[in-house]
């Protein structure tokens, strides 16, 4: 074990950018499809999410991840990155480091092709840990565009966005009637994003919802514009932001127009500035294993 790499948070954050994991994730799409397996352990409101994924040329990775609400931080766990010929372990890499850039590089990914290239008002659901990185990630890819924070207990959001130079959005039906994007990133599991307040050409960016019984956007919204997912496998019938609507008629499987396994035919893409395009986030152990490897790859290239 002493060789094996214990990669830290500090160890490699800093070498990381967004860029880098875009293109890590748009890379990792041109392997064969993987193998994905999520389970669940639940000890009343708070669970265990242990993901797992084999891909091809890429190697095997294990992250396992404890969700307690109550705790701050409410998420922590581990991630394990083996070899892919030989299944030796390879690295042991810090969560958070992991989480932080597949969370946000997924859904930053999306919006550089299904976002107007002209955007200019975001509205951000939430004001956590995922909700500040969003921030920074738009910046990179937007730098001029303006950012409103919502949140139900409002005084979290104003900290949050004091410190950070974004404005508090108090009323939300007008704030996202006025935005080019929204990222909803909370852990409700009953809806707060309502379709009726989605403008025209709006880019919708769900991230919260990881389990079939959670929503954040109403059935409004998802029949609202284009359904796009990160991957079909692990969101369509996995999440209840699609399952729950699919399972009640609403929509159908088929309702997805592309997953990241069609950037290369084109399909993955908006068809007008008038179109309504809705990303689905499910952050599948694939996408943890495309970012381990340009973790461990960085930390590697900063040790030569």
């Amino acid at each position: 074990m002493a060789d094996i790499p214990n990669i830290s948070y500090d160890d490699v954050d800093h070498l990381m950018s967004w860029k880098l994991v875009m293109n890590a994730i748009s890379n990792g799409h041109t392997h064969p499809k993987g193998d994905v397996a999520d389970s669940f352990v639940r000890r009343g409101g708070d669970t265990l999410l242990t993901r797992s994924a084999w891909i091809e040329g890429l190697g095997v990775v294990v992250k396992a991840a404890t969700v307690i609400p109550k705790n701050n931080p409410s998420i922590d766990g581990g991630v394990m990155l083996m070899n892919d010929t030989t299944g030796a372990l390879d690295a042991v890499i810090d969560f958070h480091l992991i989480t932080k850039w597949k969370t946000v590089g997924d859904s930053l990914l999306a919006a550089s092709i299904l976002a107007r290239s002209n955007s200019k008002r975001l509205v951000i659901m939430g004001a956590g840990t995922v909700a500040r990185n969003l921030i920074d990630a738009y910046r990179s890819l937007f730098p001029e565009i303006n950012i409103s924070i919502w949140n139900r207990t409002i005084p979290k959001a104003e900290a949050l966005a004091r410190e950070l130079n974004c404005d508090v959005a108090h009323d939300l039906a007008e704030a996202i009637s006025q935005a080019d994007i929204v990222s909803c990133a909370t852990m409700s599991t009953t809806p707060v994003l309502r379709g009726e307040w989605l403008p025209a050409g709006c880019h919708v960016d769900l991230i919260g919802a990881y389990r079939p019984e959670m929503r954040e956007a109403d059935d409004a919204a998802i029949i609202s514009g284009t359904l796009f997912v990160d991957s079909r496998d692990t969101t369509v019938s996995h999440i209840g932001e699609l399952r729950d609507p699919i399972s009640r008629g609403i929509i159908s499987a088929d309702s997805v127009k592309a997953d990241y396994y069609d950037l290369a035919s084109g399909k993955f893409s908006r068809n007008s500035d008038s179109e309504i395009t809705i990303f689905k986030n499910g952050g599948g152990a694939h996408l943890d294993l495309m970012v381990a490897n340009a973790a461990l790859n960085a930390w590697k290239q900063s040790r030569i």
